[in-house]
């Protein structure tokens, strides 16, 4: 029997209409539907699919990434896959684990798409250094100018205020109000 595996990233707004088709037209009995990140480790469509696999079943997806975006999650999968006793199919790459060939191919493919990845997160990094080499603010903008603060600061230290008015009154969390406070206090006690 063959055993599909459609996954879309959650949160893309990604359609699995593509996926279901072409499983459906490779002859899949069953198809396990998900909507997790492929980079997660917890996927539970994932994890009965595999339980669902006898001995002579095929798990197939559409594309390789759609089963795993690292090589070493690629591999443990495809493990567990031949411990039931099953074999690997991925249709737009032409992969088949029942051949030799199609074994050499997906690890191969595995590899390069590890290293795609690292070579992404890399990039990324550095780019995030470059920025802040040039002392560009990277994160979420603060909710208080400074003005802002140092008008909390003046009011709290007059006690013309608790930190829950405060908040409401410059329409901010309390922990934001807090954490301008406990700045201010370390930085009067340095």
């Amino acid at each position: 029997m063959q055993i599909g595996y459609a996954r879309v990233s959650r949160g893309d707004h990604q359609d699995l209409g593509a996926q279901l088709a072409a499983l459906d037209a490779a002859g899949c009995g069953r198809v396990f539907r998900e909507e997790a990140s492929g980079g997660k480790a917890d996927r539970p469509e994932l994890a009965r699919a595999l339980v669902a696999l006898q001995p002579g079943d095929v798990l197939v997806v559409w594309k390789l990434d759609r089963l795993s975006r690292s090589l070493r999650d690629l591999l443990f999968t495809l493990e567990a896959v031949a411990a039931a006793g099953a074999a690997f199919r991925s249709l737009t790459e032409a992969i088949d684990t029942t051949t030799p060939a199609g074994r050499l191919m997906l690890q191969t493919l595995g590899a390069f798409a590890e290293f795609e990845r690292a070579m992404i997160r890399e990039r990324t990094l550095n780019g995030l250094a470059h920025a802040r080499a040039a002392g560009r603010h990277l994160g979420r903008r603060p909710s208080l100018t400074a003005q802002q603060r140092a008008e909390i600061i003046a009011r709290a230290e007059a006690g013309e205020g608790s930190p829950s008015q405060l908040a409401s009154l410059f329409r901010v969390s309390r922990s934001t109000v807090q954490r301008v406070l406990r700045a201010h206090r370390a930085r009067v006690d340095l």
